[in-house]
């Protein structure tokens, strides 16, 4: 079978090559491209010239000298299991893919999408009206890609993207830059509404990319990224145009697409330790999100009677987000606990200390007083308070105009009204109150405001005035 299918190949590179001396260029259609997970064509390549790849001895299967650890792997989980309708989709094609009658072909280039640093007979082959189209687009950043039109190609679309330089300290960002070459490529074709892509290898000798690296990273994103859109692309084209680049992708798909179990296993050993994330990027451990173990809780103490203490004012300042990020560890915060329950045992613990003249304890609404809440503490309280305020109707708290607002002063800054009398004459219930008062200042804490106190029961009129004196 294999006989048959190398002499189907020849003819098509005879045929190939007789028609170089033609105006136009011959197309060549997926048919003709040997599908990586059809059986028979475990050993062959499609060629565009007679120039072999391998000789008679080194033509076995590329995992041929490994499959004798394949017995001593089973078991072992495979990252990179067999799925045939994966492989069915996987091409390879020995030379340029400017003739290969595909919705798009991948040109790698520069940022500046030259003609003269793209890949080689692209722009003779797809004519001048493609580098006009490449000048209109405003180049292209590394890692990214961009599309235009065909133009003379059989193909419909041109993927335009730009690898990396490669430099051994920078390893990793070289890698993750190519990876995001290849990655965004197949995502435009999405895009456009295409299913067929032909890709030459996205590095040039210039950039210094080391070749079986490469392909290792165009290997594996392709294969990601088709676990996660196979149903939107029906055919990926690796195509190579030399020998050497040829049998480096022979020797590293069976490693990423197996086609039976013996190569899903035998691969196991051979795959590199990093096989890069879920996409066929590297993986950088600085950005893992590490998950600490929590903390052992204390034992339970059994509870006891719930006593209703009215709210620290402390307890309603509104922390901005810099100001309570300095107050938590970055890389885990335990478990907060109640405010409530705190501020009760608190209390308990200093409530027999505290001494001294207290206001409130002398209008006859309890101690406003106990210790200092945290600001993590602070920041809980006031969101429980505020969120049970905006689900009550406070109009009852609004009519008694204890707080209300009162325009703005001379500088602009919004006034807080507070007559002291009213807070004294009426029997109000305390906690709806302290819901009334979270709501009223929460549209005013983030800026400077102002607040007026009342002591007598001043008429409306009065404060009117007031006012108006305070604005000028």
């Amino acid at each position: 079978m294999s006989v048959k299918v190398a002499n189907a190949y020849r003819a098509v590179a005879t045929s190939l090559s007789e028609s170089t001396s033609e105006s136009r260029v011959r197309v060549v259609s997926l048919s003709q491209v040997p599908r990586w997970g059809d059986a028979g064509h475990r050993n062959s390549v499609a060629y565009e010239s007679e120039e072999p790849l391998l000789s008679t001895s080194d033509s076995a299967d590329p995992l041929a000298s490994i499959t004798s650890v394949a017995s001593t792997s089973y078991g072992t989980p495979s990252k990179f299991p067999v799925d045939h309708e994966i492989n069915s989709k996987i091409y390879i094609w020995r030379g340029v893919p400017w003739n290969l009658e595909v919705d798009a072909v991948v040109n790698s280039t520069n940022e500046n999408l030259d003609e003269d640093h793209s890949s080689p007979g692209l722009h003779a082959t797809a004519g001048p009206t493609l580098a006009e189209e490449c000048a209109t687009l405003g180049g292209c950043r590394t890692g990214m890609a961009k599309v235009t039109s065909g133009h003379d190609l059989p193909a419909r679309r041109v993927m335009h993207t730009v690898g990396p330089k490669y430099a051994a300290k920078y390893h990793t960002a070289a890698e993750n830059a190519l990876s995001h070459c290849y990655r965004s490529c197949l995502e435009l074709l999405i895009e456009e509404g295409l299913q067929s892509i032909a890709m030459d290898c996205i590095y040039t000798e210039a950039k210094n990319y080391p070749r079986e690296s490469a392909a290792h990273v165009a290997i594996r994103t392709v294969r990601r990224f088709l676990e996660k859109q196979k149903d939107k692309i029906t055919a990926v084209v690796f195509c190579t145009t030399k020998a050497s680049d040829t049998e480096i992708y022979q020797r590293l798909l069976p490693f990423y697409f197996p086609r039976d179990k013996d190569e899903e296993q035998a691969a196991i050993s051979k795959l590199p330790a990093d096989v890069g994330d879920e996409n066929g990027g590297a993986i950088i451990d600085e950005r893992k999100i590490r998950i600490q173990p929590l903390p052992k809780k204390a034992p339970s103490k059994p509870p006891r009677a719930p006593v209703d203490l009215p709210a620290s004012n402390v307890g309603l300042i509104r922390r901005n987000s810099s100001y309570l990020d300095s107050y938590l560890d970055p890389a885990f915060m335990s478990p907060i606990r109640d405010p409530d329950q705190r501020r009760e045992e608190l209390w308990e613990k200093s409530a027999q200390s505290q001494s001294g003249w207290n206001c409130f304890k002398m209008l006859g609404f309890g101690n406003f007083g106990g210790l200092l809440l945290s600001p993590v503490e602070e920041y809980s309280l006031h969101s429980r308070y505020l969120s049970r305020a905006n689900s009550l109707n406070l109009s009852d708290i609004a009519e008694m105009k204890i707080l209300y607002r009162g325009g703005v002063d001379s500088e602009g800054r919004p006034i807080m009204v507070v007559v002291g009398a009213h807070f004294l004459l009426r029997c109000l219930n305390l906690e709806r109150f302290v819901h009334y008062v979270v709501k009223e200042f929460e549209p005013l804490i983030q800026k400077p405001y102002s607040i007026v106190y009342f002591h007598s029961a001043a008429s409306l009129q009065l404060q009117y005035m007031f006012f108006t004196q305070l604005s000028t």
